[in-house]
């Protein structure tokens, strides 16, 4: 049996599997005895392109082995502390969005295209920290603002996705927030306000920190992956796309938390 490579972002970590990318979602979204269920987002890794002695991957080959009844392993953790700066982004082959009953969408990387229409941003921050903040940068930009070494507050490297602000994204003060299953909207107005009021830095927060689960059908153009050097994206398939070609994943992502 072959050995998968995967970044998990809910936790961080890097994951030897025998479990193809279908059915380490399922596994690693439904649980077993030993973990909890619930969502998983993860990317496929060519471990080819990691930096030499950068992860134990001998140990893997030694540990990663069917089990004696000659059923697949599951899992194995090769790295749990400060991975997604370790691995290269060109390393990410593909990534998977795993519902909470274990359906899997697949989403390989492409070349980011900046939208120039969009006034404002909502950004959902995935690894190494979760906040939610909007933004008068574009993806691009955002990335290059949050990595640079030399802001009081940085990261290496980078993990979000776009969400949809609807009639927001140009007019705070829109009545038509029928579609937008946020919290706090009030909230969410007066940071949008504050940002096109173009005083202080060009990001405000919203929430510190994810307080549930993804909702996939609010992802507005998809998910993103950079540092100082680049950016990639994985742009999410429209709502046609899914519904035409990706029909179980798509019903399971919309039950999720309602609709």
């Amino acid at each position: 049996m072959p050995t998968y490579l995967y970044l998990s972002l809910i936790p961080e970590a890097l994951i030897g599997s025998m479990l193809p990318p279908d059915e380490f979602g399922l596994y690693f979204a439904v649980g077993s005895a030993k973990r909890s269920s619930g969502q998983a987002l993860f990317f496929s890794v060519d471990p080819h392109q990691l930096p030499d002695k950068a992860f134990p991957l001998g140990h893997l080959a030694e540990r990663c082995v069917p089990h004696p009844d000659g059923s697949p392993k599951n899992s194995i953790y090769v790295s749990i502390y400060r991975t997604l700066e370790s691995v290269p982004i060109s390393a990410l082959t593909a990534m998977h969005l795993a519902t909470d009953d274990g359906r899997v969408l697949t989403i390989k990387p492409q070349t980011f295209v900046p939208d120039e229409e969009v006034r404002s941003h909502l950004y959902q921050e995935f690894c190494p920290v979760t906040p939610r903040v909007v933004s008068r940068l574009d993806p691009q930009e955002f990335v290059t603002f949050i990595t640079r070494p030399d802001q009081p507050v940085s990261v290496p490297r980078i993990v979000f996705a776009e969400l949809t602000l609807g009639e927001l994204k140009n007019d705070p003060d829109s009545s038509r927030i029928d579609n937008l299953p946020y919290p706090n909207i009030g909230h969410l107005r007066d940071c949008l306000r504050e940002l096109n009021a173009g005083a202080g830095k060009p990001t405000k927060t919203v929430m510190r920190q994810m307080h549930q689960q993804m909702l996939f059908r609010t992802v507005r153009n998809g998910f993103f992956v950079g540092d100082q050097e680049g950016i990639v994206a994985f742009p999410m398939p429209s709502s046609e796309a899914l519904e035409r070609e990706h029909f179980a994943w798509w019903r399971s992502a919309q039950m999720s938390f309602g609709h």
